[in-house]
């Protein structure tokens, strides 16, 4: 299936702004609201249902010219438009 990128932001922040702009995803993400996205000129608004599925991963993306390994953490909220979410069975999630 074809993959039409709504939004796309990258940019070199400090931790303490990173963590800031997710708890603020997560806080609407928690009280049912709309996440809004914006960025220079750029915004998208999306409603996510009360049970989408939530994907972490990590990754190692290492360079055919021999440079070192980029790492990446990767947090998704995935749904199909128009559902109410379905109950996943990835088991329990916990983070440390």
């Amino acid at each position: 299936m074809p993959e039409e990128v709504l939004f796309k932001f990258e940019q070199s922040m400090d931790r303490d702004e990173i963590a800031d702009y997710l708890r603020s995803v997560a806080d609407s993400v928690d009280g049912g609201g709309d996440i809004s996205l914006e960025a220079g000129g750029e915004s998208v608004t999306m409603s996510p249902p009360a049970r989408p599925t939530f994907e972490i991963k990590a990754e190692r993306e290492t360079s055919s010219s021999g440079g070192p390994a980029e790492l990446s953490v990767e947090f998704e909220l995935e749904w199909d438009e128009g559902s109410e979410g379905e109950d996943g069975s990835g088991g329990e999630l916990r983070i440390e």
